[in-house]
């Protein structure tokens, strides 16, 4: 007897509609005002985002803080689980990636790495742990430093710290890596403000894996790069993340 099909959900059929639409029009009118290219070049996002995965950043996103584009484009505000492309607060010339996990007004906390969020323990299935090590600041946050904290991050733990959560400012985002043990974010350079985000990642087109030298070389057409290229191409492709789609998680 053949098993019933699940149905799918009207939402669902509505929202699976306007994300392929949204990719499709991207492909069609290139890079620039619609999208932007971006290389992963770290582990941070593992392993949901992986090291050279080569994403659209989709540029249109989200809404701006004023004009007539947010009546007229399909802007929406930054929400909790949102996976984002931003300018590094502490050097704008480097574009990060990482998931939102507080918006403006939300208190923060991590105890023994499980992540709390306005008194609530958050379900977070993206997140990876690899180690299980326990380190008294980055699991049981905010604490005491016990290495190096950029000065962003210390006027954050100085500033924004009420009953031993941090408060999210007007204007600013928490952001996280879901390789959580591994993740250079807030925890050490504080808050990403609301002009600093460019986008959202909303597809993986061509995914390689190269060592992150390569990635972040300033020069894409090095000499190793090409020569890798052409010697290692097809076997290092990750063919089956080509054309996945990148996708937040809903943070209630």
């Amino acid at each position: 007897m053949k098993e019933a099909r699940k149905q799918e959900t009207p939402e669902q059929r509505r929202g699976f509609i306007p994300e392929w639409t949204v990719t499709i029009l991207m492909l069609l009118f290139g890079t620039g005002l619609l999208l932007q290219p971006f290389v992963v070049p770290t582990g941070s996002m593992e392993s949901n985002i992986l090291v050279g995965d080569h994403l659209f950043v989709d540029k249109l996103a989200y809404a701006p803080s004023s004009g007539l584009g947010r009546h007229l484009l399909p802007y929406r505000e930054v929400e909790r689980g949102d996976v984002i492309v931003f300018r590094w607060p502490p050097d704008i010339s480097q574009d990060y990636v990482k998931r939102v996990i507080g918006v403006p007004g939300d208190r923060l906390r991590l105890v023994d790495k499980q992540v709390y969020r306005n008194g609530k323990k958050l379900d977070e299935p993206y997140v990876q742990h690899i180690s299980a090590e326990m380190d008294p600041y980055r699991d049981n946050f905010p604490a005491e430093p016990n290495g190096y904290v950029y000065p962003r991050g210390l006027e954050m733990l100085r500033d924004n710290v009420v009953n031993g959560e941090v408060v999210v400012p007007p204007g600013n985002y928490f952001a996280m890596g879901d390789n959580r043990d591994n993740s250079a974010d807030s925890r050490y350079w504080g808050f990403v403000p609301r002009d600093n985000i460019k986008g959202k990642p909303v597809l993986i087109w061509w995914s390689y894996d190269a060592p992150t030298a390569q990635l972040i070389d300033p020069n894409p057409l090095s000499p190793d790069h090409l020569l890798d290229l052409a010697q290692n191409f097809f076997v290092k492709t990750r063919w089956r993340r080509t054309f996945l789609l990148v996708r937040g998680y809903p943070g209630k």
